[in-house]
């Protein structure tokens, strides 16, 4: 049965379950949802526990008010007094949640409503699938403010969008619309405003309807694949291929084929 709850404990998200799909929404509006250390540790808990669920098959990301996210805040971290360590430490944060989407089980779905900026930006390239409003606008501003990116953007969007494309949006900071990012592969759609979530919701449904394990290897294999020479992931394909023979859902799927019916997917 589908229904919604707010965990209490985050100060900086807002988690909300929807049946089979969690959603996960940057909650500082008033700083357009700038990163500040709680939120990337928030983050964290949240990714985690939707991993140790079995019964979440989708999680979506996307920001409160008329933001994604900006990136660090800057006006806290000028304020803040860190160890150099301790700088060395909130950094790693950020890689650690790209990689938490990364490597998370379940797909990941970034709604970009808003401005996706620098560390904002980061965390959509990592998601499994980047939708985003027609209006809204992704950018890696890191040149202009003294810094680089992190996340493993520099891999990542070469990747999505070829490598002419990549050096244009990393070495001039420029910001893009929904509808260009569409346009040069780095989006896999747009919407408008009022129209994004509910596609994120139905996307989200639509994979949360397919077997778990099979996405869990496919993920896997899909990430690992540009760095994997052929021997080696002809192998890992043939090992998925065996060991999702060897799940229920499996039996299920080719029940239902022949049934001509909706599998009912376990995770089993």
């Amino acid at each position: 049965m589908s229904h919604a709850s707010q965990s209490p404990r985050h100060e900086t998200l807002i988690t909300q379950r929807h049946g089979p799909v969690m959603e996960i929404r940057f909650n500082r509006p008033h700083r357009l949802n700038a990163v500040v250390e709680a939120l990337y540790t928030e983050l964290l808990q949240a990714l985690a526990a939707a991993e140790a669920d079995p019964d979440i098959r989708a999680v979506i990301l996307t920001g409160e008010g008329r933001a994604f996210c900006v990136g660090a805040d800057l006006k806290e971290h000028g304020a803040a007094r860190r160890t150099l360590y301790q700088r060395r430490q909130y950094l790693q944060l950020g890689n650690d949640v790209c990689e938490a989407i990364l490597r998370a089980r379940v797909p990941v779905i970034a709604a970009v409503n808003g401005y996706a900026l620098g560390a904002g930006a980061e965390m959509a390239v990592a998601c499994d699938f980047l939708l985003m409003a027609e209006e809204a606008q992704i950018g890696f501003p890191e040149t202009g403010i003294g810094t680089s990116v992190g996340g493993g953007v520099s891999k990542l969007l070469p990747q999505l969008v070829g490598l002419a494309q990549a050096r244009r949006l990393l070495y001039t900071g420029q910001r893009i619309t929904g509808e260009e990012a569409a346009r040069i592969g780095l989006a896999g759609d747009c919407w408008s405003g009022e129209a994004l979530l509910d596609e994120a919701r139905r996307l989200a449904n639509e994979l949360a309807r397919q077997a778990p394990v099979s996405l869990a290897m496919l993920k896997r294999l899909v990430n690992q694949g540009a760095h994997t020479d052929l021997d080696g992931q002809l192998q890992q394909e043939l090992d998925a291929v065996f060991t999702c023979s060897t799940t229920e859902d499996w039996q299920e799927g080719v029940d239902a084929f022949a049934e001509k019916r909706e599998p009912n997917f376990r995770g089993q």
